[in-house]
């Protein structure tokens, strides 16, 4: 039986690269959280974020993580870097019946993944030098290590292709491929 696969991890560690290859792989559907919430509220994270403010946004994304997890059709369900930190979202994923995988990048990886993606991504939008780019995640990833460390699985996915790292978590979900 096919279950939901939860993928977590910081931004820039390949979440939504492994789960749209991973989808292939096993043809269950590949959902982005923050691009269902986009559509569900019909406006961008951005937006969102400027206009009704944090609290509004990881309320939502919080209702939504709930709504997706309990519905009976598996998908593959990439996470935001953040959600698995605000609210009880960690304890309810892994609470669910779900199989999560967090995605572990080394910090310089991270880096040269999002050095280039800066304006794109509002978090880190504001930083100058690399430098501070670096000490902003590894800063981010200290925060963050006691939440994503709880999913059922560890991958790290340095030098790995989105083909080899969907390989290796059907090996530990223990999946048939199609």
């Amino acid at each position: 039986m096919k279950k939901t696969i939860v993928l977590l991890g910081y931004m820039g560690s390949g979440k939504s690269r492994v789960g749209k290859a991973l989808s292939q792989c096993i043809d269950i559907p590949y959902i982005d959280l923050d691009s269902y919430i986009e559509i569900q509220e019909k406006s961008s994270i951005e937006n969102i974020f400027n206009n009704k403010g944090e609290v509004y946004f990881r309320k939502k994304e919080r209702h939504y993580l709930e709504q997706l997890l309990l519905q009976k059709e598996p998908v593959i369900l990439a996470l935001g870097g953040g959600t698995p930190c605000y609210y009880d979202s960690m304890d309810f994923i892994v609470n669910s019946e779900v199989i999560s995988i967090y995605l572990k990048a080394r910090i310089n990886t991270l880096v040269s993944r999002l050095v280039n993606e800066k304006k794109r991504r509002p978090l880190i939008s504001h930083l100058e030098t690399e430098t501070d780019l670096q000490e902003f995640i590894g800063k981010h990833l200290f925060e963050r290590l006691p939440f994503y460390s709880r999913a059922s699985h560890i991958i790290d996915v340095n030098l790995k292709s989105p083909e080899a790292l969907s390989l290796k978590i059907i090996k530990l979900a223990q999946i048939n491929s199609v």
